[in-house]
This record gives structure tokens, C-alpha cells and sequence, in this order.
């Protein structure tokens, strides 16, 4: 049997201004979800990026983005914020989505190096 892929995703786009940050939810849904050849998801969330784990946002649309990450969650892939990016932004302290953690950078490190492939946004 073939061990699954490892993908790793790192976001640093806004939630809001372009479609990157949504675009990649929305990838990374669709891996999530995948029937079979299931592969390891993990997400990073960096710079403006981090943002995005704030709960309560929603669009003029009023979809929102945490409803994209607590699925993402339910799926059982790990969503974190980069530390450093997290504290800048004044984050640290404030409720986050529920499932999303902080992460560090040494841990991103070793992501990058597990994964097969990275992909950002």
C-alpha cells in the first residue's frame, strides 16, 4: 500500500482585498475531502494570513471564512498560525477559531520538510 502524499499549505494573502486566502481554503477543502487517495493535509498561516483565524468575520455576502477553516478542522487537518506573524498582529491574546492553533516557525521548518509538496497562497 502507497503512503499517502503529504501537501503542505502556507497562506500569507489577507482574508480579504483578492481571492488567494479564499482560493486556498478551497483547495484545501477539496484535498480534504477527497475519496481514496486521501492525502496528509497540513495548513500554515502567516502574515496578513493570520488574521483569517479570528472568529466572527464574515463577507458582504455573509459567507464566511471560519465556516471554510472549521471544516477543514472537522477533516481532521491541522491549521496554525505562525507565532511571531500572530503576536505582531496583537492575535496572541484573542480568541481564535476553534481547532486553529499557534504554531512556531521551527515547526513549519519541519513540515517543509516532510511534505511532498508546498504549495502558498
Amino acid at each position: 500500500m502507497n503512503r499517502p502524499q503529504k501537501i503542505l499549505l502556507i497562506v500569507h494573502a489577507p482574508p480579504y482585498g483578492s481571492e488567494r486566502c479564499l482560493s486556498a481554503l478551497r483547495l484545501a477543502l477539496a484535498l480534504a475531502a477527497r475519496e481514496g487517495d486521501k492525502p496528509l493535509l497540513d495548513v500554515f498561516l502567516m502574515s496578513d494570513a493570520t488574521v483569517l483565524a479570528l472568529p466572527g468575520q464574515q463577507d458582504a455576502s455573509g459567507h464566511t471564512l471560519q465556516d471554510m477553516l472549521e471544516q477543514l478542522v472537522g477533516h481532521g487537518v491541522p491549521v496554525r498560525l505562525c507565532k511571531t506573524c500572530a503576536a505582531n498582529r496583537g492575535l496572541l491574546s484573542l480568541p481564535l477559531i476553534g481547532g486553529v492553533t499557534i504554531g512556531t516557525l521551527a515547526e513549519l521548518a519541519e513540515a517543509t520538510l516532510q511534505a511532498d509538496k508546498v504549495i502558498t497562497f
